[in-house]
């Protein structure tokens, strides 16, 4: 679980740094697109010492380009750290510090670059952008990182209006005029509040939003961890309708419908068991089971036991499929092929069976399984047994036969009375599927 919200995070950061990498992009358009105040002096081409005046003289007078460029800087270097494989907290404070530095400083370089009073940057519609700064870091979806960037964007705003009040040898352009304050460069201290506050409650809110979203990531990663984990012991199909509560799954219900049911067992099983260790037998097993699993899943069938050396395997329940029978044979001749290429000294019976079954949870409520039963189940069962007397690999019933007319060729066995059905149960195999 840990993993995957780590994930989490790490894509967040990453999309943190490309947000922070659009804002400065933005910030550089916006200044390409404003009148300058001067033409910067030109620079020589050899960097000798002379150059050095002319490029302080250069900041001085203009110093919001190379704001910017140090602003382009820093951001790509933190999208290059965020796409490296560790992350740090204290890495992540610091870039929060560094960002709002780097923000306010562009924003205290315009008085500069303007050539206008301290106040003339209190008004400047840049501010805005450190509400997006705060908002971004909810992408980690840990409150901390929100208020620790609300508490920077509190901190540093104030640190600006300070410098404001006492960078005139201690004149204050105070006003409480709201219109002399929008027309002129004074400062309405109460305007400045207003601001603050406004960083504060929208910091309070991303942070209380935040803290009731991740107790609702930590419940869904839980359970998608859940589902995962039960997807290994029921069909995945079960393990999502479990996540979701369905009706149909809870303990005493069930489902019923109609439903393929591809039956399988091994040949001399026993024997095999008695002259195999059993290390061996349980790998070769489940060299066996993956052989089977394979055409079965991807037909959209789902194995629902695993008894002994047996596999009993449903088509259309719990997965729908209106082909579930066609599906079904078509997973039984790619087991037959898979097995004589990859273990031919395994002969396996399938027997298939199409009819009513229903299906749902069974055992006690501190552990169960899904399963299918029905009449029809065990006939499938049946009919995996009588291959060994009709020397058939495959055998199926007629109402398999019924659905799936037209697209195999269908050989009819035997007409049989099997133990525990009234009347007689015609059999079919597929042409080829005949022992020699």
């Amino acid at each position: 679980m840990s993993a995957a919200i780590y994930r989490q995070q790490q894509g967040s950061e990453r999309l943190i740094a490309w947000v922070e990498l659009a804002v400065v992009l933005t910030f550089l358009l916006l200044y390409l697109l404003t009148p300058k105040t001067f033409v910067a002096p030109e620079l020589n081409v050899s960097f000798d010492a002379s150059l050095w005046p002319q490029l302080l003289e250069a900041i001085s007078r203009e110093p919001v380009p190379w704001a910017l460029g140090l602003y382009l800087v820093v951001t790509l270097g933190g999208l290059l750290q965020a796409y490296s494989e560790r992350l740090l907290s204290w890495r992540s404070y610091s870039a929060i510090v560094l960002n709002f530095a780097l923000l306010y400083g562009l924003i205290w370089s315009f008085h500069v670059q303007y050539q206008q009073p301290p106040a003339f940057y209190l008004k400047a519609p840049t501010l805005l952008y450190v509400f997006i700064f705060i908002a971004i870091r909810a992408l980690r979806f840990e409150a901390r990182y929100v208020l620790f960037a609300g508490g920077c964007a509190v901190v540093g705003w104030m640190l600006l209006v300070y410098y404001v009040l006492y960078a005139s040898g201690g004149e204050m352009p105070l006003t409480r005029d709201y219109v002399h304050y929008l027309t002129s460069n004074s400062v309405l201290l109460g305007a400045e509040f207003d601001k603050m506050i406004s960083m504060v409650i929208v910091t309070s809110i991303l942070a209380l939003a935040i803290t009731r979203a991740r107790a609702l990531l930590f419940e869904a990663v839980v359970e998608t961890k859940i589902a995962t984990d039960l997807a290994r012991f029921v069909p995945a199909e079960v393990a999502r309708q479990v996540s979701r509560d369905d009706p149909d799954l809870e303990f005493g219900g069930g489902k019923v419908g109609e439903a393929t049911i591809l039956f399988s067992d091994i040949e001399g099983f026993t024997s095999l068991s008695e002259q195999t260790p059993p290390v061996d037998l349980i790998r070769r097993l489940n060299r066996y089971f993956s052989v089977l699993s394979g055409p079965i899943e991807s037909r959209g069938g789902a194995i629902n036991q695993f008894q002994g050396d047996a596999v009993l395997a449903s088509f259309n329940m719990p997965i729908e499929d209106r082909n579930h029978a066609v599906n079904a044979i078509r997973a039984a001749l790619e087991i037959q092929a898979r097995l004589r290429t990859e273990d031919a000294a395994l002969v396996t019976r399938i027997g298939i069976n199409t009819g009513s079954v229903v299906g749902g949870l069974v055992g006690t409520p501190e552990r169960l399984s899904y399963t299918v039963h029905g009449d029809t189940v065990n006939l499938a069962a049946r009919l995996e047994q009588l291959n060994k007397e009709y020397g058939t690999c495959i055998l199926l019933s007629e109402a398999t036969r019924r659905q799936a007319e037209g697209v195999f060729d269908f050989v009819e066995v035997a007409e049989v009375m099997v133990r525990g059905r009234r009347g007689l149960t015609k059999l079919y195999t597929l042409a080829g599927e005949m022992e020699p």
